[in-house]
This record gives structure tokens, C-alpha cells and sequence, in this order.
């Protein structure tokens, strides 16, 4: 269980980390008119799905490579939750913000 809320916070802040970067790459890149926007982007989110899924599932490949699938299964199960725990603080604050 602890393993998985780590994960779920180290995703956490990566997304944040990215989506900042998205939400200010006009101020730090400048404008972008020509085929190289969705070039990086594409790149940009390659490299995201890659490293989201190291962080997501590295831990519970080795406990399952290691025999341990149920503690394995448990991690991941915990990283889902503590993802959509935070995906609903995100949306409440969203809401509050907004009201």
C-alpha cells in the first residue's frame, strides 16, 4: 500500500511538473507556427507515456518477476487508487475555485 501511494504522488508531480510546462511553453519556447508544435508535442508526450509507465509499473514488474504476484497486483491497485483520490482533490478544487 505504501509502495503505491509513493507512486501515485511521484506520478502526481511529474504530471504537474509536465502540465506546467505545456501551460507556460508559449512564454518559454515563443511561438511555434511551423511542423515542429506537434512534433514536440508527440515527443513530449511519448517520453510522458514512457515514464509514467516505468513509475507506474517497474516496482510491481519485479515483485511479479519475483514470484510475489499478489503483492504486485496490491501495488498497482494502490497506485489506481491514490491516482483517483487525487484526481478527485484536483476536480473538487477545480470546483471550489470556480463557485
Amino acid at each position: 500500500m505504501k509502495q503505491g501511494i509513493i507512486q501515485a504522488l511521484l506520478l502526481g508531480i511529474y504530471i504537474t511538473l509536465v502540465g506546467l510546462f505545456i501551460w507556460n511553453a508559449n512564454h518559454i519556447l515563443g511561438p511555434i507556427n511551423n511542423f515542429s508544435g506537434p512534433i514536440l508535442f508527440l515527443l513530449l508526450f511519448s517520453t510522458s507515456a514512457l515514464i509514467c509507465g516505468l513509475i507506474v509499473f517497474y516496482k510491481p514488474y519485479k515483485l511479479f518477476m519475483n514470484g510475489k504476484k499478489t503483492e504486485a497486483l496490491r501495488v498497482v491497485i494502490a497506485t489506481t487508487v491514490g491516482l483517483f483520490i487525487m484526481l478527485l482533490l484536483v476536480l473538487s478544487g477545480i470546483l471550489f475555485l470556480k463557485f
